[in-house]
C-alpha cells in the first residue's frame, strides 16, 4: 500500500497516515468497514493527548517490552485495523521479543484471514522466522460466542502473555478471566479493555508499537530479575490515571 503525499511536516501528518491506511485496508480486504469508525473514536481521543506519547504511555510500553521478554509464550494478536496500520511494526516487535503472531478477526471470514496472513508476509514475516497462527482456529475463548470466541489453541489459546491491540472490552475481559497476562493499546484510558489489562498503554498504536520494541532491544540483555523488577513497580492504575488526567485537563508533560 502506498503512502500519502503529504511531508511528515504537517501537522497532522499522523493522523491523515492513519486514515489513509485504514482507507487502503478496506480496499485491500483486510479491514472492515466497521473498522474505519472504530478508528475514528481513536483519533479523537488521541488529539485529546496530543497526538504524542505521554510519559505514562511510555513507561507502559516499557513495562510491555520487560513482559513480553520475559513470557513463556508471548502472542501478538492481530486483527484488520493492527494489520492495516502496523504491519512491518508488529512483525519487528514478534522477532524482538520471540512472539508468535496470531491472526484473529471480530468479522471472521476465510478470505479476510489468509488476506491478513499474505500481508503479513509481505511485509517481512517469512524473512524474520516469525510464526503466523490464526488460520487453525481450533480453540475458543470460554464465555464468547460467536467467532470473536475462536483463537488458534497452539497461539492465543496456549499464550501465557497477549498483546492484544484495539481490543474489543468483553473479548479482553474473557481472555483475561482464562489467565492471560494482557497488555492492550487503547487510546481511551476508560474503556474496559484498557482498564482490564496488566499493561494498559494509553498511546497511537502507530507509536505505541514501535516504542515497546525500541524498549525491548534496549532491554535485550536484561536479567529476569531487572524485568521483573520493571514490571512490578508498573503501576497500571496511576498510568490510566495519569493518561485521563492528561485528557481532561490539555496538561501535556
Amino acid at each position: 500500500m502506498s503512502e500519502i503525499d503529504v511531508p511528515e511536516s504537517h501537522p497532522r501528518y499522523q493522523s491523515l497516515l492513519t486514515r489513509h491506511r485504514i482507507e487502503a485496508g478496506v480496499e485491500k480486504g483486510i479491514t472492515s468497514k466497521q473498522g474505519l469508525i472504530a478508528e475514528g473514536r481513536g483519533e479523537a481521543f488521541d488529539y485529546l493527548l496530543g497526538e504524542r506519547t505521554i510519559a505514562s504511555a511510555d513507561e507502559a510500553a516499557r513495562a510491555a517490552a520487560a513482559l513480553l521478554l520475559l513470557a513463556e509464550r508471548p502472542v501478538l494478536s492481530v486483527n484488520g485495523n493492527v494489520a492495516a496500520l502496523v504491519p512491518g511494526e508488529m512483525i519487528d516487535l514478534a522477532a524482538a521479543v520471540g512472539a508468535d503472531v496470531e491472526v484473529n478477526l471480530f468479522n471472521r471470514t476465510d478470505e479476510r484471514m489468509r488476506a491478513i496472513v499474505d500481508h503479513l508476509r509481505e511485509h517481512g514475516a517469512d524473512d524474520a522466522g516469525v510464526p503466523i497462527k490464526g488460520l487453525a482456529a481450533d480453540g475458543r475463548i470460554p464465555g464468547l460466542d460467536h467467532e470473536r470466541a475462536t483463537v488458534d489453541a497452539d497461539g492465543i489459546g496456549s499464550a501465557d502473555v497477549v498483546l492484544v491491540p484495539l481490543e474489543d472490552g468483553d473479548r479482553a475481559e474473557a481472555l483475561s478471566a482464562m489467565g492471560k497476562t494482557e497488555i492492550v493499546i487503547d487510546l481511551n484510558p476508560l474503556s474496559r479493555s484498557a482498564q482490564t489489562a496488566a499493561v494498559p498503554i494509553v498511546d497511537n498504536i502507530l507509536r505505541a508499537i514501535p516504542n515497546i520494541t525500541e524498549h525491548a532491544r534496549e532491554l535485550s540483555a536484561a536479567s529476569d530479575e531487572e524485568l521483573e523488577r520493571i514490571v512490578r513497580e508498573f503501576d497500571p492504575e496511576r498510568a490510566l490515571a495519569a493518561a485521563e488526567d492528561v485528557i481532561r485537563s490539555g496538561d501535556l508533560d
